[in-house]
């Protein structure tokens, strides 16, 4: 996976860096799958991340794809790979952790989108709202200037940051499934039911508590 990304992102590196636009490639491609967040666009200006690249779809994309794949957890993508389409096969942590996570990356997206960034035009907007949802969970690239974003932006990007990846994955945080075990307990006591579901199963006590220590912990 880190070696395709690579080779997407060949192109641009090397038209703007010549050989060793190679090692950028390979180096942002590790660094995005692994939800790193460490870029060496330095030499384009301090602190400056993939802002220089803000606009450009490939590089954008393939981004966005490397740190999702390595987020949502090898074994998410072991049951993908073991089930494909046969949803209802899948474990109860692969579903949720494959609901939640399009959850926070469109919803988040479509926030950024009308909170953010209103001097862009709205085509480049969507590009630079998805990539800023996309990789404040932990990643750490940015293609926004996120010093001058509001303060609704800004504490959005925190609550994002809390949350991180998923189990298993490559990235941080409390986690995709304390979130949902979270907002299912939420829920169970709102509908006056004896214990949070998800998927139709039970979330027994234990997990529960893990998940509110989790969550208190950080």
């Amino acid at each position: 996976i880190e070696l395709l990304g690579a080779l997407a992102m060949l192109p641009v590196f090397c038209h703007d860096y010549g050989w060793r636009g190679i090692w950028m490639a390979v180096f942002h491609s590790i660094s995005a799958f692994c939800n790193a967040g460490i870029d060496l666009l330095g030499v384009r200006g301090a602190y400056s991340s993939l802002t220089s690249y803000a606009y450009d779809p490939l590089i954008n994309l393939v981004i966005i794809l490397l740190i999702v794949i390595g987020g949502i957890g090898f074994l998410t993508w072991d049951d993908i790979y073991r089930n494909r389409h046969h949803i209802s096969r899948y474990r109860m942590q692969s579903k949720v952790i494959l609901s939640y996570s399009l959850a926070l990356i469109f919803i988040p997206a479509i926030l950024f989108f009308f909170l953010e960034f209103q001097d862009i035009p709205a085509g480049k907007r969507i590009l630079v709202s998805l990539f800023q949802s996309v990789t404040t969970r932990t990643a750490g690239f940015n293609t926004a200037d996120l010093s001058s974003m509001r303060e609704s932006g800004q504490l959005l990007m925190i609550l994002l940051m809390l949350v991180g990846g998923s189990p298993g994955s490559t990235a941080g945080g409390i986690k995709t499934t304390t979130l949902a075990v979270l907002i299912s307990c939420a829920t169970a006591v709102f509908a006056r039911k004896d214990s949070p579901e998800m998927f139709k199963r039970r979330i027994i006590p234990d997990i529960v508590a893990t998940a509110i220590a989790i969550f208190f912990m950080y």
